[in-house]
């Protein structure tokens, strides 16, 4: 094929890498960036004392040295997911950045399905949505180890 003949597919992607691999590495970059931006964002927020506290940064150096059942009572903090109830404190908020980040490769497999369903990969689509559901298992806090 002469160099004028490319398709278009051709010129946009680099040479090696599926359409899978790109919308993967692409929606995860991104969503890496928009939870790295937002931790750093309410962080900031928290120190500059734009957004109120859940805990007093006053008694921090006490709580930290409690065990996980004490600075919860302590605190008057919700335990597991507790937290998204007050995330409209710095402290919180940024916690939803941490959790996006942790999670953030859920978009990219969920994005691949069309892809892999228009071809017919069923071995494919069973693994992504495998994975986003070992994801979400892990998440929900319902299993646990090492009390």
């Amino acid at each position: 094929m002469a160099v004028s003949e490319t398709t278009d597919a051709a010129v946009n992607e680099p040479a090696g890498q599926s359409p899978e691999q790109l919308r993967y590495a692409t929606l995860l970059e991104w969503c890496a960036r928009i939870g790295l931006v937002l931790t750093v964002l309410a962080f900031a927020a928290y120190v500059v004392g734009l957004v109120p506290s859940r805990v007093p940064t006053d008694r921090l150096a006490e709580l930290w040295t409690m065990p996980v059942e004490q600075y919860l009572k302590a605190t008057g903090l919700a335990p597991g997911w507790g937290w998204l109830a007050d995330v409209r404190h710095g402290d919180m908020a940024s916690l939803a950045g941490i959790a996006l980040l942790s999670g953030c490769s859920v978009v990219p497999l969920v994005a691949l399905l069309p892809l892999y369903l228009r071809r017919g990969d069923r071995a494919f689509v069973a693994l992504c949505l495998a994975q986003v559901a070992v994801i979400a298992l892990a998440a929900s806090g319902w299993i646990g180890v090492g009390h």
